[in-house]
């Protein structure tokens, strides 16, 4: 179903008074569809001929590192649309000097002396305030110059300060006469497989979140102007995270061209304006890392955190809860789901700053949307689990528990 008619159904549902009182909308495999985008003028965007309305020659991204081809590992046959794969307009023979360059000698890098961690707390004791000086490092860190371990303490103890500070309340949406919870869960659906699409980093995933949640929290916005948000939040983030970022015309076309090039820059203006140019904050993702390597875990737990850390960005009420205690909360249940037999061990609760007991409210949460996805609850609202069903991401939504 096109991504609007989704937008629309969500209001006819909310004006015939069928709609149910505010409670967690999630993801979940729907029974039919094959995972394309759908645009907001009602016509499915799937990958087609290159040379059918794109000139005459298939143009090749860096990034997908195909030049025609309908289909990218791991995320099966559906695209979509062939402007997709237009990331860059980068011309090939510059692409190729790219690839010639010469890499750094390593012998010229003197290794750094890695930071060294606190005692850990008492276990029972109240962390709030009392984090560790800095997340923990693998060997290979303690001679790469570019992981900074010098500045790691004072990184992740300003992570921990400003996290709080631009995180918007989770009852926003009270204030939107023409929007609803599930209207910001489909749009979030539909940007989770953008995201996967482009091929972008989970940081560019989550900050974009946050500049939604953040941008609507302050302006009204009609539903016909939703997915204009949503296009334009990624496109910021991107900026931000991403070495080549989708261009400006990549976003126009990503939306079947339902808005035009100048609506997109007009409301990246309104947008950094509102949010004060604000916009690199704390994420979610930027605990992630430093936490899951703390814990211990191996590809497959990794990528079954990341997948309870992504259902919760379609939750709205997860917003009460700061992205430190989400990402750890997603950990400890990941813990559980394996079968750990220490579930949260000591430097777990000084990497995160929350014991096993503060965060088993905010596990309550994940647990339940991981039910629901599973269960197959949500119609199409199905990007998740499908992006984490692959074989790349180990198919960790398929695993039996």
């Amino acid at each position: 179903m096109p991504f609007q008619e989704r937008v629309n159904g969500a209001a006819a549902q909310r004006a015939s008074g069928t709609a149910t009182a505010r409670r967690p909308v999630v993801p979940a495999r729907g029974a039919g569809g094959n995972g394309a985008l759908h645009s907001a003028r009602g016509r499915t965007c799937e990958n087609t001929n290159p040379s059918t309305g794109m000139g005459t020659k298939a143009r090749w991204s860096p990034r997908l590192g195909a030049r025609s081809s309908n289909t990218q590992a791991g995320y099966g046959q559906a695209s979509t649309r062939t402007g997709l794969k237009d990331i860059t307009n980068l011309v090939e023979s510059h692409a190729l000097h790219v690839d010639k360059a010469k890499p750094l000698k390593q012998n010229l890098v003197q290794p750094l002396v890695p930071t060294t961690v606190p005692e850990p707390l008492p276990a029972g004791t109240a962390v709030e305030g009392k984090c560790a000086s800095g997340a923990r490092t693998d060997e290979a860190e303690t001679t790469d110059a570019q992981s900074v371990l010098e500045y790691v303490p004072d990184i992740w103890r300003k992570l921990f300060d400003k996290e709080s500070a631009l995180l918007p309340q989770s009852n926003y949406m009270d204030s939107q006469t023409d929007l609803t919870d599930k209207m910001r869960t489909i749009l979030i659906d539909w940007l989770v497989e953008v995201h996967m699409k482009y091929r972008l980093s989970p940081q560019t995933l989550h900050l974009t979140v946050n500049i939604i949640d953040r941008y609507l929290a302050r302006k009204p916005v009609t539903r016909k102007r939703l997915q204009l948000v949503g296009v334009v939040a990624m496109f910021i983030a991107s900026k931000f995270e991403e070495i080549q970022p989708p261009e400006l015309h990549e976003w126009v076309y990503i939306t079947d061209n339902a808005y035009k090039k100048e609506d997109v820059l007009v409301m990246e203006c309104n947008m950094l304006t509102t949010l004060s140019f604000l916009i690199v904050v704390p994420t979610a993702a930027h605990f992630f890392e430093p936490m899951q390597k703390a814990n211990g875990c191996d590809i497959v737990h990794r990528e079954l955190a990341q997948y309870l850390l992504e259902l919760s960005l379609l939750d709205l009420s997860i917003l009460k809860y700061t992205p430190s205690h989400t990402a750890a909360a997603a950990l400890l249940l990941s813990n559980e789901l394996l079968k750990r037999q220490t579930l949260w061990p000591e430097a777990m609760v000084q990497q995160s700053c929350n014991t096993e007991e503060a965060l088993q409210s905010c596990v309550k949460v994940l647990r339940q949307l991981l039910e629901a996805d599973r269960a197959g609850v949500g119609g199409q609202l199905q990007a998740v689990h499908k992006k984490f069903s692959v074989a790349s991401r180990q198919a960790v939504a398929k695993m039996k528990f």
